[in-house]
């Protein structure tokens, strides 16, 4: 049973977590290691737990909270723990003749006292990793899971301070009254996961504190098929894409793009991968997830039952057990009821169009999604979706998978939010990089002198040769004279440099 943090209680929580801050506990990459490995021991203890908590909140099958969560959890944290001596390690500038005598470099800085805000569907990979990567960071961090997943709400609750620093890192469960008082607090970062409506209310109280905020939103991600296509392993790519988790998954493709006279072919492929995963019915198989509560199940369920499409298969949604069917739709128009928003549920709109350039016109003339999905094995059409368009990003001949790889950024674009949340990209979200710089004086005697007053024709002159870059002609190539002139100067400043040291 999820118990909720008294409000009164919230801005003591936030005191505290400054004044731990301040005492640079959390700084030393000893200390972050050590408890970014806690952290993996924390959910490797637990898993069968976590995969109950999952199942109970969300009807999901074991194997696939194992494939799509809990695994993928795991590595986000292995890798900021074998990686943060080099993603917090200073970095020199690179090189260049007019400055690298006064030692340019970046420090890797933790940003304070963070904020993660949550979502219910992946309650642990979309709270987990951020909190990771902001420990990486060296920040302090409360973090607000989904009341809508209380039990994994709840199993954190109990684990987070028994494995972790508390004075650090605190969590509060509770509901939008104790949202709001969070949002009344200033931080000095916070990471929204969710729907842009909610994103309006963190921005406008992030402003009143100018709170950087990090965005990790849904939309709308359109799927564009190619006919000339793998139909086969387009159509179960795609379909394991939107079934996953019940379709509660922001990735989640949304809707396909499909030329009208490859409509019916393509469906009926949908339909025979369909039933190849899914033999028995998964409504009562356990193959599946459950919409998360019963708002949300009479919320697709009126979204199917407005629809002007024709239902290929499926199309029921139990409002008892909260389990909607998985839905493929045919010849479904512009304004049907299953354009008004993203479904976030297993339902499938097929849209008939003329060819490519009318499935860019239509995507562009929406809002920028998450995820721009195409199936294709001809890179010139690829490539034409690709550069005309606009998305978080951008796939090829696969779904969802991008969010666990390595080495990606993930994040959206204008309407689906801004920022990264994977990996390095997020521990460089939690990390303010902060410019340093020792100039040693006998500068002032080789080359600097020049920008003293009196500002003389002579000294004028230096200090253009110095700092004027060189513009390069249209047709010129090769190096500038003012690059020849830059080594020159690099040249006189290291003679200098050996001179006054051998005094």
């Amino acid at each position: 049973m999820i118990s909720y943090t008294a409000i009164d209680d919230i801005p003591k929580i936030h005191q505290g977590l400054k004044a731990a801050f301040a005492t640079g506990k959390s700084k030393p990459i000893a200390f972050r290691k050590k408890q970014l490995l806690r952290l993996l021991h924390l959910v490797d203890d637990n898993i069968s737990r976590f995969r109950e908590a999952l199942l109970s909140d969300l009807g999901r099958p074991h194997a696939e909270s194992n494939n799509m969560e809990i695994y993928p959890t795991m590595a986000e944290i292995k890798e900021a723990y074998d990686s943060v001596e080099k993603w917090a390690a200073t970095e020199k500038a690179p090189f260049n003749a007019n400055w690298f005598a006064m030692s340019p470099a970046t420090r890797k800085e933790p940003k304070g006292v963070v904020l993660i805000i949550s979502p219910y569907n992946f309650p642990m990979s979309l709270l987990i990793p951020p909190l990771a990567a902001a420990i990486a960071a060296g920040n302090a961090v409360m973090v607000k899971p989904s009341e809508l997943s209380p039990a994994n709400a709840a199993l954190l609750a109990e684990l987070l301070p028994k494995y972790l620093d508390p004075d650090l890192y605190h969590i509060v469960n509770g509901g939008v009254p104790e949202a709001t008082k969070i949002l009344e607090l200033p931080f000095d970062h916070i990471l929204y996961t969710g729907n842009g409506n909610v994103a309006k209310v963190v921005c406008a109280a992030a402003a009143k504190h100018l709170t950087p905020v990090t965005l990790e939103l849904k939309g709308k991600n359109p799927c564009v098929i190619d006919p000339k296509c793998n139909l086969k392993g387009a159509a179960k790519r795609l379909m394991w894409g939107k079934l996953t988790n019940g379709g509660q998954i922001c990735m989640a493709p949304d809707y396909v793009l499909v030329p009208e006279w490859f409509q019916d072919q393509f469906v009926s492929a949908l339909e025979e991968a369909y039933r190849e995963m899914h033999p028995e019915d998964p409504k009562t198989s356990g193959q599946m997830a459950r919409m998360v509560n019963q708002r949300h199940a009479e919320r697709v369920k009126r979204l199917i039952d407005n629809t002007k499409g024709t239902i290929v298969f499926g199309g029921e949604v139990d409002l008892v057990t909260k389990y909607a069917a998985p839905t493929v739709i045919k010849d479904v128009q512009r304004d049907d009821s299953l354009m008004s928003e993203e479904i976030f549920g297993p339902f499938l709109p097929i849209i008939p169009v003329k060819d490519v350039d009318e499935a860019i016109k239509f995507i562009n003339a929406r809002p920028q999604a998450l995820n721009l999905y195409v199936f294709t094995n001809d890179p010139a059409f690829k490539a034409k979706v690709f550069d005309n368009t606009q998305s978080g990003c951008a796939i090829a001949n696969e779904t969802i998978l991008h969010f666990s790889a390595h080495g990606l950024p993930f994040g959206g674009v204008g309407a689906s939010g801004y920022g990264y949340t994977t990996g390095k990209c997020a521990f460089d979200t939690f990390t303010h990089l902060r410019a340093t710089m020792d100039s040693p004086y006998w500068l002032d005697t080789v080359l600097l002198k020049a920008r003293y007053p009196p500002y003389t024709e002579n000294r004028m002159k230096t200090m253009k040769s110095i700092m004027k870059p060189t513009v390069p002609r249209e047709d010129e190539g090769g190096l500038g004279k003012g690059v020849i002139y830059g080594c020159v100067l690099a040249l006189v400043a290291l003679a200098s440099a050996m001179l006054v040291q051998s005094r």
